[in-house]
């Protein structure tokens, strides 16, 4: 069975903050507002007004910094006895996840208001939580996507260019990862058939990115939400979530699991780390040479990371590559691959692309003894 999940409602555009009000009038009165400390400082008032203005009565709570279980004690314990029928969260990606922690702890619906664009989770029923020392604990699931999703375009555009470069290579994986899930007959995030919407709405992103993600860079170091911009966030937010959650993920999300246990790559940012991964991916997929130096093109273009030393500043030891490579297909991910993956070949296209080597005909001596890899079939409309 398919099964197709997105956000109730997608609003998005320049001064967005201004509508919040109007926007959570359509799904309740009354709201609590998980809201990073910086961004408090900067727009809590405005946001508040809003909302005062539309007949919203808003609780504003100032995020601990970690979406952790005693970060959400805190957070429900200053809700009091009557906790409000709808959490909005304002913020980066764990300010959001604990914004929908907190919703689920009470059954809430949920409001995402993304300050940054480094991932697609604000469209996401997903979320994570960590310890208070900064260790994944679990990813958790909401009933349903957010009831709102709204991104004002000019807060991203001032927001840091590093992070919006993240959500660029977040994004651009995600047309090769549901490929290779359909191709394998994989399941999405919902556990179900990968639907050839997912699909459909992967290859448009991938397509917005190429067109249009140097000139939206080139707006972030302006602070100016252009045309290129916005169209690069709706393809990063939206587009990337409804791909990835219901066509499903696959090695280069994988790459995060061997990666974050390695302490040079742990700290590096998830979008960065996947674009990295996707490579590798593609690398066992066997693309040809052609394919290989227009997609560098664009990584060279944007400033994506085109090698574990590109990515952290330093190439992997042979331990750390086996290390990277056995927790890689450990990942419930890596299943959604055309055919079963060794470890031995996943180290191979790891150090060869950090020899430069990623075309099938130049990596084919550093994959001797492994199966031939085989490139995932073209999937037409």
């Amino acid at each position: 069975m398919k099964v197709f999940g997105a956000p109730r409602r997608y609003v998005q555009g320049k001064g967005a903050l201004d509508h919040l009000g109007p926007e959570l009038a359509r799904l309740t009165d009354s709201a609590a507002l998980v809201i990073d400390p910086f961004i408090d400082d900067l727009f809590g008032d405005r946001l508040e007004a809003s909302c005062r203005a539309a007949g919203v009565s808003l609780v504003r709570l100032r995020f601990g910094g970690e979406s952790s279980p005693s970060e959400i004690d805190r957070l429900l314990a200053a809700l009091g006895d009557t906790p409000p029928p709808l959490v909005a969260a304002a913020g980066g990606g764990k300010c959001i996840d604990a914004g929908k922690a907190l919703a689920n702890r009470i059954g809430a619906k949920v409001a995402t208001i993304p300050t940054i664009a480094s991932t697609d989770a604000p469209t996401s029923h997903n979320y994570v939580l960590y310890d208070d020392d900064h260790r994944l604990l679990a990813v958790e699931k909401l009933p349903a996507n957010p009831d709102l999703v709204l991104v004002d375009t000019q807060v991203i555009a001032e927001a840091p260019r590093q992070l919006f470069l993240a959500g660029i290579g977040d994004a651009v994986v995600k047309l090769f990862e549901v490929e290779s899930c359909v191709a394998a007959k994989g399941r999405n995030v919902f556990g179900a058939d990968p639907a050839f919407s997912a699909l459909i709405l992967a290859r448009g992103c991938y397509d917005v990115l190429r067109r249009h993600a140097p000139a939206a860079l080139a707006a972030v170091d302006r602070k100016d939400a252009d045309d290129a911009l916005d169209l690069v966030v709706e393809a990063t937010v939206l587009m990337s979530g409804l791909s990835f959650e219901s066509g499903g993920l696959s090695i280069a999300h994988s790459m995060t699991r061997g990666l974050s246990a390695v302490p040079k790559y742990a700290r590096t940012l998830h979008g960065l780390e996947v674009a990295y991964g996707v490579l590798v991916q593609l690398v066992l997929e066997g693309r040809d040479a052609d394919f290989f130096a227009d997609l560098l093109g664009f990584y060279d273009a944007t400033g994506l990371p085109t090698s574990l030393t590109a990515l952290a500043g330093a190439a992997p030891t042979p331990e750390e590559a086996d290390t990277i490579a056995h927790l890689t297909l450990s990942a419930p991910h890596a299943r959604h691959f055309p055919r079963v993956l060794e470890e031995a070949e996943v180290v191979r296209a790891i150090l060869a692309i950090e020899a430069g080597r990623f075309a099938d005909a130049l990596v084919e001596d550093a994959m001797q003894g492994s199966k031939s890899p085989s490139t995932a079939p073209a999937l037409a409309v």
